[in-house]
Formats: structure tokens, C-alpha cells, sequence
């Protein structure tokens, strides 16, 4: 059975590599993407270990780091995984993001403890999630006065085309 509307998962992953497809969009999540990550990961430093794991601990420019098994480890473990599957090159490079991301909020969470992390949490978030708000809306803008308001609506077309010549032929090799 064909998924349709909301649950046409590859509809929404076409919609949103057409969207962000653009140098524009993609230096905004370049630059507002990872540190939105690194700051759930960071707040999330503080929820207690699934499990009675001892913490992995390490010096970093004399600095002690613990390594906490939370859901922050496993929502970065989730995230490295899946982008190492989807492409084993550029995933692999997200996936040791994902990995960096958790390591340095492990670092910077024991560095400020909770009462300081929180609010370097909620400045991070802040900022960030205005700038992809601001940068998108900037983005709309300009693509509609430069005359470009049927680009969105082409390239869709166009993903949607080549989704639909990817099932045909998965189709056919079914067959």
C-alpha cells in the first residue's frame, strides 16, 4: 500500500532536498544546524543514564570529562548510524559530527554545570532557531524578487519525477 500525505515519507525527503538545495539554505544550516544539535545534546547531559554504566573518563586540556551513557549519548549514536547509512562518505563525516557534538557537550556540560549550562542552552537555541526563521523567510523573499517564485514548485516537479522513475524501476526489478 502507498503511503500518501503526511506519511509519504519520500515525498518529504524530496520536498526537503529541493528545498534545501539552495547555497543559501545550505550555509544557513551549516552554520545554525550543529550548534542547535550540540545544544540538546549539551542540556540533555544532565538527564540521568539509562543504565548503571560506569561514566567514560578522560582529561582534555587538563580539563576531566565524563562520558555519560544518556539519551544524549543515544540520540547522537541514532544520528551517526542513520548518516552513515544513508551515504558511507558524507555520513560517515556527519556521523563524527554527531560524535564530536556529544563529546564536547560532555566536556563544556561538566566545564559549566547545570545552574550556567541551561542558559548557554537556551541563548544557543534561541539564536539559532531565529536564524533559521530569518534566514529562510530572507531566503523566500529574495526568491521572490528576483522572479524565482515557481523555482520551489519546478524543482519538486522535478523530485518528484525522479521518485517516481526511481519506483517505476524498483518496480520492474521486483518484477
Amino acid at each position: 500500500m502507498a503511503r500518501t500525505g503526511l506519511f509519504n515519507l519520500e515525498k518529504h525527503f524530496a520536498f526537503y532536498g529541493a528545498y534545501h538545495s539552495n547555497p543559501i539554505n545550505i550555509a544557513i544550516h551549516t552554520l545554525f544546524v550543529w550548534p542547535i544539535f550540540f545544544s540538546a545534546l549539551l542540556i540533555l547531559y544532565f538527564v540521568p543514564p539509562f543504565f548503571n554504566i560506569p561514566n567514560f573518563e578522560f582529561s582534555l586540556f587538563g580539563y576531566d570529562v565524563a562520558l555519560v551513557w544518556n539519551p544524549g549519548f543515544a540520540i547522537a549514536f541514532v544520528y551517526s548510524v542513520s548518516y552513515a547509512r544513508l551515504d558511507l562518505k558524507a555520513g560517515s563525516l556527519a556521523a563524527l559530527l554527531c560524535i564530536i557534538c556529544w563529546v564536547a557537550s560532555c566536556f563544556v556540560a561538566g566545564l559549566l554545570g547545570f545552574c550556567l549550562a541551561w542558559k548557554v542552552v537556551l541563548v544557543i537555541q534561541l539564536v539559532c532557531w531565529t536564524g533559521q526563521f530569518i534566514g529562510h523567510g530572507v531566503f523566500e523573499v529574495l526568491m521572490s524578487l528576483s522572479g524565482s517564485e515557481g523555482f520551489h514548485s519546478i524543482v519538486r516537479e522535478k523530485f518528484e519525477a525522479d521518485i517516481k522513475a526511481w519506483q517505476e524501476n524498483k518496480q520492474q526489478l521486483l518484477s
